[in-house]
């Protein structure tokens, strides 16, 4: 299981320690730079799952850093919370615009902040939020990497248990060989669209040994579904 890694991008530097203490205590792994060109240098040593980014920065402001990151591919799909003392409204539609996640103005509980970047980790990748999952008597924890079927261990490979993951994360909803291939392999890997009937036959029989392999259902002419309805 990947320690979702948290960037804190704030120029005062009692609140970018606090941000990391937080994060830490928390289970995330957690960067903190003082500046948005501190801040690009370390996004560039390791890509966030998420940033934290101030508003008010030296030299770039944390608004015009949002925007760069957003305009650039490499860095677009890195969800940003702003992190700002500014309440007023049409400040948190700019931030908003130009494609900040969310946005927490100061002073804020770390029992708030820590809900929203949980949140939008669970919306833009459910492994990364580390929710237990169950459906059917068969549980999937991300955290410790552990599928049980009533309490038996299941062995998976790497992508079986992504593909278990994301199925038991978006149930009863059908989805088609392409969807899977984008949102569990990514849209930046160009696969055959058949590897997936390869990794859902795998799938499937690792399932048999417990029974629960009719939880992956064929829907005929549209692709596969996950479900304990029959």
């Amino acid at each position: 299981m990947t320690v979702p890694r948290i960037l804190a991008v704030d120029d005062e530097p009692a609140v970018g320690e606090m941000l990391r203490f937080i994060l830490e205590q928390d289970g995330f792994q957690a960067d903190f730079v003082e500046d948005a060109t501190q801040a690009i240098s370390q996004i560039r040593r390791a890509k966030p799952d998420l940033i934290l980014l101030d508003w008010m920065l030296p030299g770039m402001s944390g608004l015009e850093l949002a925007d760069r990151l957003k305009k650039d591919r490499e860095t677009a799909s890195i969800p940003i919370i702003m992190l700002t003392a500014k309440g007023e409204e049409d400040d948190k539609v700019r931030g908003l615009d130009i494609g900040a996640e969310d946005y927490v103005t100061k002073p804020f509980s770390a029992r708030e902040l820590l809900a929203r970047i949980r949140s939008i980790l669970r919306r833009v990748s459910p492994l990364l939020a580390g929710d237990l999952l169950e459906c059917g008597g068969l549980a999937l924890d991300p955290v410790s990497h552990r599928i049980t079927s009533d309490g038996e261990d299941v062995d998976l490979g790497p992508t079986e248990f992504r593909l278990l993951h994301f199925f038991m994360s978006h149930r009863e909803r059908v989805f088609t060989r392409g969807q899977l291939l984008d949102q569990v392999w990514g849209t930046n890997v160009y696969i055959e669209e058949r590897t997936v009937d390869v990794h859902i036959r795998r799938l499937r029989k690792a399932l048999e040994s417990t029974a629960k392999d009719k939880l992956l259902q064929t829907v005929r002419g549209a692709g596969y579904r996950f479900s304990n309805k029959r």
